[in-house]
């Protein structure tokens, strides 16, 4: 378990600084909010490794605890994206095009849904809620990163800007309710 944690923390980190970096350089709301989203997925591995380690490892307190600090990290990104995301939208903001951020959609959207359902059949076989949460994280962005991948490739082949900003709203939308899902413990059980 602890080595797919830390297969998906170092690559959360990479995607993360990319998307960051790509996003704040071509204003892309989206790009950012995918960055973000992959700090919080790293975060999440963090939690998953320390839940596993040591004494905690068959601590139901433990997975609790694990459990609901996967969920709170959905909740911290979906404000900031929805935020920035209906400002980019009102003020007609448009993003430059980022062949970088493209890449990076398209590198996670072949590793992220790899990595969870691993962590999801693990999660099954464990009966833990915070392995499965952390899974429907990398789920997650996946899914992401083909909403993500459409939106910059509708700004940069068709000048289609609002794409951007409407990709970072569902971002937003997505994160709420997997956090909800994973603090109820709901993803304990759900296959992807």
């Amino acid at each position: 378990m602890r080595l797919l944690s830390w297969l998906s923390l170092a690559w959360m980190t990479v995607e993360g600084a990319v998307a960051l970096v790509a996003g704040i350089a071509a204003g892309s709301i989206a790009l950012v909010g995918f960055g973000l989203d992959s700090a919080i997925e790293g975060f999440a591995s963090v939690i998953v490794i320390w839940r596993f380690t040591g004494h905690r490892v068959f601590s139901h307190e433990a997975e609790e605890r694990a459990q609901r600090l996967v969920a709170v990290q959905f909740f911290l990104l979906a404000p900031y994206v929805a935020v920035a995301s209906t400002r980019a939208l009102i003020n007609a903001d448009h993003a430059d095009a980022s062949w970088v951020g493209i890449g990076l959609a398209i590198g996670s959207l072949v590793l992220m849904p790899l990595l969870g359902v691993a962590k999801q059949r693990l999660a099954v076989s464990l009966g833990s809620a915070a392995t499965a949460g952390e899974g429907r994280q990398n789920m997650l962005c996946a899914y992401l990163a083909g909403a993500l991948l459409l939106g910059l490739l509708g700004n940069a082949l068709a000048g289609a800007w609002w794409l951007d900003p409407a990709v970072g709203l569902l971002i937003a939308g997505v994160a709420v309710k997997e956090g909800r899902d994973t603090w109820r413990g709901e993803s304990c059980c759900a296959h992807c």
